[in-house]
């Protein structure tokens, strides 16, 4: 399974409009951040989406994209929904499945109202097929499981995704608890010779409805993370920043784990 992280910064994304903070201006390609987002590629072809933020026509292009089998959504904001009318495309041939909570697809369908509305031939909209769902499903060879979060009063989703017997994938954006029937879960679940978890860490400072750095570290490794990964970050900070953050982190650890901030353009093999 391969994991492309498309986006890895906050809503507003970075450079953030207006700012000419050291981040905002950096050099540094890693501190340019779009809207969080994953690509992901299982060995037998399948081709999944985890949420489309405002970015995703130059994410895709970026990252040589040519099909989606299936879109999975955490959640109904702007920068998590917003570029779904760039699957248009993508969906020309074939209409592509949406999955997401009851209320996340509610919200995506009135948001888009147009795209299931009779308009006039030729009028472009993407072609997709929206499914609430709150089990477990496959694509192809690959498994996704809905992870229950929430983030700040509002209750979300992330994914796990599972294609060999001990493997997992874990994708946890905009979280700021973890509550303890889904610590239940994923604990359970394992254990894993290898669990990949990319997982929302706004900042270092404490934030209402986003982990900050530290408590996104210390949830990843209560479940057992071997190669952890911080996304969703705001323009606080730059990339060496969280990195040396990390790495002083990792000092206090007992197991041998991999633990960076995620970047955009960033490919995993898990």
């Amino acid at each position: 399974m391969k994991i492309i992280v498309l986006g890895s910064g906050t809503s507003q994304g970075i450079p953030v409009v207006g700012c000419d903070c050291p981040v905002c201006t950096s050099n540094d390609e890693r501190d340019k951040r779009m809207r969080s987002s994953v690509y992901i590629e299982g060995k037998g072809g399948e081709k999944v989406l985890i949420d489309a933020g405002p970015e995703f026509r130059l994410q895709a292009v970026r990252a040589g994209i040519k099909t989606i089998d299936a879109v999975f959504l955490t959640h109904s904001h702007a920068d998590h929904i917003h570029g779904l009318d760039d699957l248009r495309p993508l969906s020309y041939y074939n209409p592509i499945p949406v999955y997401g909570k009851k209320v996340t697809i509610s919200e995506m369908k009135n948001r888009f109202s147009y795209i299931w509305e009779e308009t006039q031939l030729g009028g472009g909209k993407p072609r997709l097929t929206p499914k609430a769902i709150d089990k477990p499903l496959s694509i192809g060879g690959l498994t996704f499981i809905p992870v229950p979060v929430k983030h700040g009063v509002l209750d979300i989703l992330g994914w796990e995704v599972r294609e060999d017997k001990d493997k997992s994938f874990l994708y946890l954006t905009d979280t700021s608890d973890i509550p303890k029937d889904t610590m239940r879960q994923l604990r359970e679940s394992g254990p894993w010779k290898s669990r990949t978890i990319i997982i929302g860490g706004l900042r270092i400072n404490r934030h209402e409805t986003h982990f900050n750095f530290e408590q996104a570290l210390n949830a990843a490794m209560s479940l057992g993370a071997k190669s952890l990964y911080l996304t969703h970050i705001c323009h606080n900070h730059s990339h060496v920043e969280i990195e040396n953050f990390c790495q002083h982190f990792k000092k206090t650890q007992p197991e041998s784990v991999e633990i960076h901030p995620a970047q955009d353009g960033l490919v995993l093999e898990v």
